[in-house]
């Protein structure tokens, strides 16, 4: 742990790390609490995955159409995107397909991916540290991208922060005071397809919903209100991340497993404790 210390003073690229794990925290505690309290996990789930094929269409465009100022993080965000709207649109319209089609588009998003992947000259060696994310290898344009997708995940929020609570916990009611809750329904899985890309590159696509979920879910456990949830799961996933990163340094492991890890860990911990600790001041 000491040794990771003194290298982030020493490399650049683990500055950059400790950075990414920083702006995608607050995402995370944010946007996790609201997928947590509305109970979207499975829909977060396939939009995840379809972020692989996104990525893999824009780079197989790099590659053989030589589209040059372009990064796969454009082509993820613009495939959650269309993922979120697709899935939000059959939730709202048809609620009786809405499993066959969410796992309809859960598969085709990570089919397409394969599909141009494997037509790609070179990206299968970069397959792996977006499915298993690879922190290390980010960028100050990465850096500069997610800072902004960040950005616009705060401003939703800050705007509409009564509006995405009487959605997430009352839709009648929400109904009832004049809130076009189809909107913000679909303004929220938007936002959560942001929170997605920004995860991909802390801890990939295969394990992006752990991270999403986890520290949320332990900070409702103790908070009482929305945003001491939110503030909870924000500084939670921060440190799980900055936790994997330093414990995974030295022995050298994936530092996005480890994370999960860690907080999946902190979880079934704290969940048995608080458990255990309802039972004891029960009655008889």
């Amino acid at each position: 742990m000491t040794e990771f210390f003194s290298a982030v003073l020493e490399h650049s690229f683990l500055r950059l790390a400790v950075l990414m794990t920083l702006l995608a925290g607050v995402a995370c505690g944010i946007v996790g609490t609201y997928v947590v309290t509305r109970r979207i996990t499975y829909i977060a789930g396939a939009v995840a995955h379809c972020v692989l094929g996104g990525m893999g269409v824009e780079r197989y465009f790099q590659a053989i159409y030589g589209w040059e100022h372009t990064h796969p993080i454009i082509g993820a965000t613009v495939a959650a995107l269309i993922a979120a709207i697709i899935i939000g649109l059959v939730t709202l319209k048809a609620k009786q397909r809405e499993d066959t089609v969410i796992s309809a588009v859960w598969a085709i998003g990570m089919a397409v991916g394969v599909l141009f992947i494997a037509k790609t000259p070179g990206y299968q060696t970069d397959l792996q540290s977006y499915l298993f994310g690879n922190i290390l290898l980010v960028s100050p344009a990465e850096i500069t991208m997610v800072a902004l997708l960040d950005a616009i995940v705060l401003t939703l929020v800050l705007l509409f922060y009564k509006q995405f609570q009487a959605v997430c916990f009352d839709e009648e009611f929400a109904r009832l005071r004049g809130i076009h809750v189809e909107m913000y329904y679909l303004l929220l899985l938007a936002m959560t397809a942001l929170a997605v890309v920004l995860l991909v590159y802390v801890v990939g696509i295969v394990m992006v919903i752990a991270l999403l979920t986890l520290p949320a879910a332990i900070a409702a456990m103790f908070a009482r209100k929305l945003w001491h949830t939110m503030t909870g799961a924000a500084i939670l996933a921060t440190l799980f991340s900055l936790g994997g990163l330093a414990i995974s340094y030295e022995p050298d492991l994936p530092a996005g497993a480890t994370t999960i890890v860690l907080a999946g860990v902190t979880y079934i911990t704290v969940a048995i404790l608080t458990s255990l600790s309802t039972r004891r001041h029960q009655p008889g």
